[in-house]
């Protein structure tokens, strides 16, 4: 299975927050990945948020450089691919999908390539998750 994925997910594999719905959904996206074929898809600024929301948690204590580190062997070894169009279309139809859903710019990314791609967007965003209803995809299927 092909997706893309949202860092709100990926970063409750490190972070373990959110609600216990969420966490379970999201360690059941974590082991379809591991499973083959599986791909998923971050726009180019995917590993940017991830790598801020690290940083963040680490100056407040809520991590340990030894829990990133192996976040961080986890996700190299994922089949986590990074959309190399984007950064090309974020003033173009990333910024048309930022203003139709007022969304952020790095939220309308995820938007962008899920519809480009024509591929379900995983994520626990609310907001984006309506903007890609409202925008057409259907919704995600979920993985537990």
């Amino acid at each position: 299975m092909r997706f893309v994925l949202d860092a709100s997910v990926a970063l409750t594999w490190l972070l373990r927050n959110g609600s216990e719905r969420d966490a379970t959904e999201a360690f059941a996206w974590l082991a379809r990945l591991k499973e083959a074929p599986a791909e998923a898809v971050m726009p180019a600024i995917g590993f940017l948020e991830v790598a801020n929301v690290i940083a963040r948690a680490e100056a407040r204590g809520l991590v340990s450089v030894a829990h990133v580190e192996a976040f961080l062997t986890l996700l190299r070894a994922l089949p986590l691919r990074l959309d190399a169009e984007s950064p090309e279309l974020a003033l173009g139809p990333t910024l048309d999908l930022a203003r139709r859903y007022a969304l952020s710019a790095y939220d309308a990314s995820y938007l962008e390539v899920a519809l480009r791609r024509g591929l379900p967007l995983v994520s626990f965003d609310a907001e984006l998750n309506r903007a890609a209803g409202r925008a057409g995809l259907p919704p995600t299927p979920t993985a537990v």
